[in-house]
Order: C-alpha cells, then structure tokens, then sequence
C-alpha cells in the first residue's frame, strides 16, 4: 500500500516537466556551437557523406 500517493506525485513531476520550457538564451548558444571543436563523430560522418563506404551496417 501507498503506491498511489508516490505514483500521483511522479504524475505530477512528469507533468511539470512536460510542459515546463525554461527561457532560452539563443546568443549564448550561439556562442558555445560557435566555440565547439569538431568532433570525431562529424569527420567521420564528413567522410561517408563523401563515398567512403564506411563501416558496415
């Protein structure tokens, strides 16, 4: 007994961050991508977007 009192409270929380959409501060992401180095993954994805038949799916 007591799942239903945790269970409403999850609910709750789910439903909170559900619908929950913070003020987002675009100039500041901007700057951070801007920032970024290249990763691995976007040479790679650089490479078979050439030709390169890449690794086998």
């Amino acid at each position: 007994m007591g799942r239903g009192r945790a269970k409403a409270k999850q609910a709750k929380i789910a439903r909170e961050l559900k619908y929950f959409s913070p003020p987002t501060n675009l100039t500041a992401l901007q700057r951070e991508l801007a920032d970024a180095p290249q990763t691995a993954d976007h040479d790679q994805a650089h490479h078979i977007s050439e030709g390169d038949d890449g690794p086998a799916r």
